[in-house]
């Protein structure tokens, strides 16, 4: 029966990792902008075009689908993610992969170096594990038709897979490993009565979700990491801008 769930969840893997229909990027980013902008420990969050991507971005409710570790550069200068890919589960990964996808940079803030390394080791140390095929299962479930989810279940459906520590996802895997070095994401407050009196102000002890309850959209969300786009980086100047002259035939058609 093994044999059969892994044949299946291969399958599977396959089906979900095909491509939909159109697809529109809206970003304007080059792929040089984003080489540049990447560094070690930033976290890569991808808008996907798959069935998979599809499924997940509607239960999160959420732009996001996939997200990814950047590691650095190789010898040949290029950059490289670790991901938990659906098909080929715990892999390395060129950045130019999503070149063609909408993408964000989400920089944990001021983490130590040791940290950084430890992290970044943490999830290099997974390469080779499978993707959570119950974790497929789960999700083909929610691409069949069926009745509206409620958006306060949403977040439930999310809590997926099989525990196994030999399998991972994509979110689980990054939230280990910053786990790993108690690097916060979305904790959860603590009770009032343990906070604590610093000052002028009140602070409260908080306890880590469990890292099978988070999806990508979570480090977008974090307060704990920082936006980069570089696009606006250095000095930008909005004026130096070269815009396409509207064509006064088109009237109100330039912008379409």
């Amino acid at each position: 029966m093994n044999f059969v769930s892994q044949r299946l969840g291969l399958w599977l893997a396959r089906f979900l990792n095909q491509p939909r229909g159109h697809y529109e990027r809206f970003s304007v980013l080059s792929q040089a902008q984003l080489d540049d902008a990447l560094i070690p420990g930033d976290l890569l969050l991808v808008e996907g075009n798959s069935r998979i991507s599809t499924a997940i971005k509607y239960l999160t409710q959420s732009t996001w689908s996939h997200v990814c570790l950047f590691v650095g550069k190789g010898e040949d200068g290029k950059g490289f993610v670790i991901e938990a890919d659906l098909a080929e589960g715990v892999i390395r990964s060129p950045v130019e992969k999503y070149a063609n996808c909408n993408t964000r940079i989400c920089r944990p803030v001021n983490l130590t170096e040791q940290d950084r390394l430890a992290t970044i080791q943490y999830a290099l140390d997974r390469e080779g594990l499978r993707y959570d095929t119950q974790n497929i299962v789960d999700l083909v479930r929610y691409l069949l038709p069926m009745p509206p989810v409620p958006t306060r279940y949403r977040r439930r459906l999310m809590e997926l897979g099989s525990g196994d520590p030999t399998m991972a996802i994509c979110s689980t895997l990054i939230a280990q490993a910053f786990q790993s070095v108690q690097y916060p994401i979305i904790p959860h407050e603590a009770p009032e009565g343990q906070r604590h009196s610093l000052g002028d102000y009140d602070t409260a002890l908080l306890k880590p979700k469990h890292y099978s309850h988070f999806t990508p959209r979570d480090f977008d969300l974090s307060p704990y990491f920082e936006i980069v786009k570089p696009t606006i980086q250095g000095d930008f100047d909005y004026k130096k801008i070269q815009w396409v002259q509207p064509d006064p035939a088109l009237g109100d058609k330039n912008d379409i």
